[in-house]
């Protein structure tokens, strides 16, 4: 079990960054702090060393001598629940809410200090031990029903009173599960950043409320099924029944 400020004993993390200094920087203060890091300059060569060892989570560089480090992100998510870190010289919070959007799990601006880095890498692997959790709870129930509404485990999709039948994204139905997990009970956005493995930034924890509100309109909830507490949170404000 991880304390706060504990990590794993032995864990490797892939860190991709064509400047040798900052591969230096990161590899010389993780190494102090028992972590292993395996440095490569670009995107190519990412996938040999994700086939030959477990890789715990990936630092990526934004720019990337003729590559994108948002596209490789992207396609890292396709086939991969690693945690994901960009590091980036850009500072506009629309790029951060992309890269975030595309399958990153964080995001940190140069210059930066190791230590902000491993307290990152600290929150992330929480962050995955929580998901974890909730996945091996999520792997038991079929289905949760409520108020007219059906939610398929499964298949992530949703059968609405009208009978309709609408797909979720990951992220949508990630968000649902974790009310669906506590119904009746007041969660804070921390909670919900947490319990749905939505991306735990700044960015994120001002638009959780764009969130929740998509999630809303697609499934045709009105106000008193996801209800806002202001400045503390939401409750999922009906009884769920748990089908497993």
């Amino acid at each position: 079990m991880l304390s706060n400020d504990s990590l794993p004993s032995g864990m490797h993390i892939l860190l991709v960054d064509d400047d040798p200094g900052i591969q230096e920087l990161i590899a010389d203060y993780l190494g102090d702090n028992g972590i292993r890091v395996t440095g490569l300059a670009g995107g190519r060569g990412i996938d040999d060393v994700l086939s030959r060892g477990c890789i715990d989570l990936i630092i990526l560089d934004r720019k990337l001598p003729g590559e994108d480090g948002l596209h490789i992100a992207s396609k890292l998510r396709e086939v991969s629940s690693i945690p994901i870190l960009i590091l980036t010289g850009l500072r506009e919070e629309a790029d951060r809410v992309m890269g975030l959007e595309l399958g990153a799990d964080d995001y940190l601006t140069k210059p930066f200090s190791p230590r902000e880095l491993l307290a990152r890498i600290r929150a992330l692997v929480r962050r995955t031990r929580a998901h974890a959790s909730i996945a091996s709870e999520l792997s038991k129930i079929r289905y949760y029903r409520f108020s007219g509404w059906e939610i398929c485990v499964r298949l992530r999709s949703a059968t609405l009173p009208s009978g309709d039948r609408v797909c979720l994204t990951n992220a949508e139905f990630n968000l649902l599960a974790a009310f669906l997990a506590s119904p009746q009970r007041l969660l804070s956005r921390d909670q919900l950043l947490t319990k749905s493995r939505l991306r735990n930034d700044e960015v994120y924890d001002r638009s959780i409320d764009v969130q929740i509100a998509r999630l809303r309109k697609k499934l045709a909830f009105d106000a008193s099924v996801i209800r806002t507490e202001r400045g503390t949170g939401y409750i999922f404000n009906v009884p769920v029944e748990v089908a497993c």
